[in-house]
C-alpha cells in the first residue's frame, strides 16, 4: 500500500485530541508537503524526518510524499509529530508493516540522527491515550514522566530505530519505569518562626479551609517566613491532584521535576511579571502562575507593587478556580484551583505603626499606596491580619514553639472533618453547600447579621466569613459554630488585632 494512518496527539491547553497522521506516496516529481494547519515547527519536520530516515539506514522514498494532520481544522505545533510522520512514511513504503499500527499512539521530536527528543505535555497526552486503551510509544524521558499515571503502559524508545524493530515484532519496546523521585531536603519549619503568635494561628486555619490570606506589616516581620511554611502543614495531596499538577508543569518550557512529585506547589512571581506570566496566555496558550500554582500556594510577595490591571485578573480565578484564555484561533481552559498568600507593607515607607516611630508618611501617601489595591480583589480574600513588629525580647530569648508536624496534624484533622461532611474544604463551598453544612448557633447568627448590617460587609463577604468560621469550628471538632468563631472570623475579615 502506499497510504498508511498513524495516530498521535496534538495539544490544546491541558487536553489532548487525538490527531490521525495519514501518509500517503505519489507517481510524480519527488516532493514533500505537509497539510492539517501546521505551524512552523511542523513544516520544518520535512528535513528532520528525512535525515532521520537515512541515517537511520531506511531508504527515503523519492516520490511525491503527502502527510496530513486531522482533524484539520486543528492547530498543530511543535516537534512531536516528527516521528507519527517517519513512523508512517515507512509504513506506506513497505519497509515496516502496518498490522501493528492501530494498537499505538506515538509522538516524539526527530534528532537528525535518528534519535527521539523528549516533547512537552506528555502527561495529558499519556492520559488521554489510557481512555481509549491504545498504548503510547514515547521518547525515554516522557515515557518515565508518562509513568506516573498508574496503570499506564507506556512503552518508551530513544531511537527511531528502536521503534520500527519494536512495531516489526523483532524486539520489544520495555514501558517506562516510573522516575525517581530524589528528596529535595529538609522543608521550612514553623518552628523557625518566633513570636507572631496571631500570624502562626491565621496560617494554621488558612490551611485547614484551603482560604486566602492577606498579612500586612512592617518590613522583617516574617511575613514571607510564614507564607514559605504554609506548603509544609497543608495535606497530602491525592493521586488526583498531583496528576494534574505534574502535567500541567509538563506544558512548560522547563517541564515538569521529579522531585516536585506529590508535593504542594508554592509559586512566587515578582511584581513585575505580567498579566499574561500571571494567567497564561501567548499565540499557543501556556499556563501561567495561577495555574502552575493549582493545588498549592501562589504567593503575591509586595502586593501593591504589583500592577494593578495585573492584580485584577486574578478576580475570577479566585471564584471558579480556573482560567479560559481566549484567542482568535482557539479558546483553552486551565485548572487555577490556587490558594492566594499575599504580604505587603502598611505604608510606602514601611513603618506605618512601628513602634520607633519611623514612618514619615503622609495620611495622603498612606490612602494613596493602600488604595493600589482595589476593594473588590480585597473582598476576596478570607484572611487579613497585622503583622507587628517583634519585640527584640521575643527574638533574643529562645522559645519553645510548635513544629509544623504538631500544626499539619491538626490541620489534617480539620480537613477530614469537612471532606466527610461535604467532599471539599471549606473555602470550595458554595452559598447553596454552605447552607447545609455551616450549622451556625442562633446567637452567632445574629450576631453576624448585626455585624453585617453595621460595617457593610457585602453578600460576598458575608459567605466568606461564615466559611472561616465554619474552618475555626473544624478545628475545635465542632459541629456547630458559636460567639467565639464568629467573632474571631469576623475579626479576621477586617484585618483587626486579636
Amino acid at each position: 500500500m502506499s497510504l498508511a494512518v498513524v495516530f498521535s496527539r496534538a495539544l490544546a491547553g491541558m487536553e489532548a485530541p487525538l490527531v490521525t497522521v495519514e501518509v500517503h506516496l505519489a507517481n510524480g516529481l519527488p516532493s514533500f508537503t505537509i497539510v492539517g494547519l501546521p505551524e512552523t515547527a511542523v513544516r520544518e519536520a520535512k528535513d528532520r524526518v528525512r535525515a532521520a530516515i537515512q541515517n537511520a539506514h531506511f531508504d527515503f522514498p523519492n516520490r511525491r510524499i503527502t502527510v496530513n494532520l486531522a482533524p484539520a481544522d486543528l492547530p498543530k505545533e511543535g516537534g512531536r509529530f516528527d516521528l507519527p510522520m517517519a513512523v508512517g512514511i515507512l509504513a506506506a513504503s513497505g519497509q515496516i508493516p502496518q498490522d501493528r499500527l492501530p494498537q499505538y499512539e506515538l509522538a516524539g521530536e526527530l534528532a537528525l540522527t535518528g534519535a527521539l527528543r523528549p516533547i512537552a505535555g506528555a502527561l495529558a497526552t499519556t492520559l488521554g491515550a489510557k481512555r481509549v486503551g491504545r498504548k503510547f510509544i514515547l521518547p525515554v524521558l516522557s515515557a518515565q514522566e508518562d509513568a506516573l499515571v498508574d496503570a499506564a503502559n507506556v512503552p518508551s524508545a530513544d531511537t527511531l530505530l528502536a521503534v520500527c524493530a519494536h512495531l516489526t515484532g523483532r524486539e520489544t519496546l520495555a514501558p517506562a519505569s516510573r522516575l525517581d523521585v530524589l528528596p529535595r531536603g529538609q522543608a521550612p519549619d514553623l518552628a523557625d518562626v518566633r513570636g507572631q503568635h496571631q500570624g502562626r494561628r491565621a496560617l494554621e486555619v488558612a490551611a485547614s479551609g484551603g482560604h486566602s490570606l492577606l498579612m500586612r506589616g512592617p518590613p522583617g516581620t516574617g511575613k514571607s517566613m510564614l507564607a514559605e511554611r504554609l506548603p509544609g502543614i497543608l495535606p497530602p495531596m491525592s493521586e488526583d491532584e498531583a496528576l494534574t499538577s505534574a502535567a500541567l508543569h509538563s506544558l512548560t518550557a522547563s517541564g515538569f521535576r521529579p522531585g516536585c512529585w506529590r508535593r504542594r506547589p508554592f509559586r512566587t512571581p515578582h511584581h513585575t511579571a505580567s498579566a499574561v506570566a500571571l494567567v497564561g496566555g501567548g499565540s499557543q496558550p501556556r499556563p501561567g502562575e495561577i495555574s502552575l500554582a493549582t493545588h498549592g500556594v501562589l504567593f503575591l510577595d509586595e502586593l501593591p507593587e504589583f500592577d494593578r490591571k495585573v492584580l485584577e485578573v486574578l478576580r475570577e480565578p479566585l471564584e471558579s478556580g480556573r482560567i479560559t484564555i481566549s484567542r482568535a484561533a482557539r479558546q483553552v481552559d486551565f485548572p487555577a484551583s490556587f490558594q492566594l498568600v499575599a504580604a505587603m507593607n502598611p505604608c510606602p515607607c514601611g513603618y506605618l505603626g512601628h513602634y520607633s516611630g519611623r514612618c514619615s508618611c503622609t495620611s495622603a501617601r498612606v490612602a494613596r499606596y493602600q488604595r493600589k489595591i482595589s476593594g473588590p480583589f480585597l473582598d476576596r480574600i478570607d484572611l487579613v491580619i497585622e503583622m507587628p513588629a517583634v519585640p527584640a525580647l521575643e527574638l533574643t530569648q529562645a522559645c519553645a514553639t510548635e513544629a509544623s508536624a504538631t500544626v499539619a496534624a491538626r490541620v489534617m484533622q480539620a480537613r477530614e472533618i469537612q471532606l466527610s461532611r461535604q467532599g471539599k474544604a471549606n473555602a470550595l463551598l458554595s452559598p447553596a453547600e454552605l447552607d447545609l453544612s455551616a450549622g451556625v448557633d442562633d446567637e452567632a447568627l445574629s450576631l453576624l447579621s448585626n455585624i453585617v448590617s453595621q460595617f457593610g460587609l457585602s453578600a460576598r463577604g458575608y459567605f466568606r466569613t461564615l466559611k472561616v468560621a465554619r474552618t475555626l469550628a473544624d478545628l475545635e471538632a465542632k459541629n456547630r459554630i458559636g460567639l467565639a468563631h464568629i467573632s474571631e472570623a469576623v475579626r479576621y475579615r477586617r484585618g483587626t488585632p486579636q
